[in-house]
């Protein structure tokens, strides 16, 4: 009984994969379709790319800098997504886990290491957890759309951000917007001297399995993964569907926190406005590349890290926009997209041939 259970796992883990490399194929293809267009040399775009991404160790060491907070924000839409949420708030959530961070990092309490830096993390993460429970709440108890409340949120957050990074919590000395420096008992250790890699690469690879383990092995995992599958019949089963939405939605938010974590006491060492290129939105194309598989999410987020990497090389060799890289994204997010909205229209347009033939059935029996 198991086995055929495992092989129709695998077989299925095969085909989204195969999907997901094909949605990559047809984005890059399409995209040297638009270059060539605009008469631009698209072999020279893709090695540019390769060149900036891979071409040496510094290169791959600035794609691993952009794969970290891709791999969280990634984690955060699909764990969204498994309940069947969609968090558009990923970019609010991860400013005030960075402030959060950068503040409780900034604390001179005497601690050590072992401690302080925990310390930082964790408020961190309960700042944009709480950040993305408050949209859980609004949809739970007043059934607001998730939508909408977790886009307006990013902009309240973006300006409240603002506001105590220019005002009450800049130093003096400082003449953009930005808060004190993190003491060294709260910074990431260094993996590459000098550069902006850190330990949370780490702490995202570790996610992404804990990530998987609790979605697939314990009961609120199954909880979620069943509201997500039907609200209704989860429901009727007895599941708690406003508590599920809440807790699904504070560790989304806590998740995608975790990027801006991993910049203020890592890349950073401080919250700076405007650090964020638009990781928070990126995490949706990481977790399309992924089609759900938290395993999956530190290869996705490494194919973008490495566009995003590239992006900067691009400009400076090519005169080609490092929006080129933004493009390809969402070419992905659309074709990844593709089999399930064709299968939506698909059973939408049998709809309308099955409605007459059950009314005439009904007048029938009468």
């Amino acid at each position: 009984m198991g086995k055929p259970l495992n092989r129709s796992k695998l077989a299925h883990s095969a085909n989204t994969a195969i999907q997901s490399v094909g949605a990559l194929l047809i984005a890059l293809i399409l995209g040297a379709v638009i270059l060539l267009l605009t008469g631009a040399n698209p072999l020279g775009a893709y090695g540019a790319i390769l060149k900036g991404s891979v071409g040496s160790v510094s290169a791959f060491v600035n794609t691993l800098i952009q794969t970290t907070p891709l791999m969280f924000t990634g984690l955060s839409y699909l764990f969204a997504a498994k309940a069947g949420l969609v968090n558009l708030g990923m970019e609010g959530q991860m400013l005030f886990g960075a402030m959060g961070a950068a503040i409780a990092g900034a604390w001179d309490l005497g601690l050590p290491k072992f401690i302080h830096l925990p310390l930082a993390i964790l408020v961190g993460v309960l700042a944009g957890g709480l950040y993305g429970l408050l949209a859980g709440l609004l949809k739970a108890k007043f059934g607001a759309n998730e939508y909408i409340v977790t886009l307006m949120l990013n902009y309240v957050a973006t300006l409240l951000m603002s506001y105590l990074a220019n005002g009450p919590l800049r130093p003096e000395t400082e003449l953009n917007g930005a808060t004190a420096p993190v003491l060294e008992t709260a910074l990431f250790t260094k993996l590459v001297k000098n550069r902006g890699l850190t330990a949370a690469l780490f702490i995202a690879v570790t996610l992404s399995v804990l990530v998987h383990f609790f979605l697939d092995r314990t009961k609120p995992g199954f909880e979620i993964r069943a509201v997500g599958r039907g609200r209704l019949a989860s429901e009727t089963a007895g599941i708690n569907i406003a508590r599920t939405t809440m807790l699904t939605m504070f560790i989304s938010g806590g998740l995608a926190a975790m990027a801006g974590v991993s910049m203020a006491l890592g890349v950073n060492g401080r919250y700076i406005e405007g650090f964020s290129p638009g990781y928070g939105f990126n995490g949706i194309a990481v977790s399309s590349l992924a089609s759900g598989n938290p395993l999956m999410v530190g290869v996705s987020a490494l194919v973008f890290g490495a566009l995003r990497a590239g992006a900067m090389v691009l400009n400076m060799t090519q005169r080609i926009r490092p929006e080129f890289a933004d493009m390809i994204q969402a070419l992905v997010v659309i074709f990844v997209a593709m089999p399930a909205l064709f299968q939506v229209v698909k059973t939408r347009a049998k709809k309308p041939d099955t409605e007459p033939a059950k009314a005439a059935d009904k007048k029938e029996a009468n």
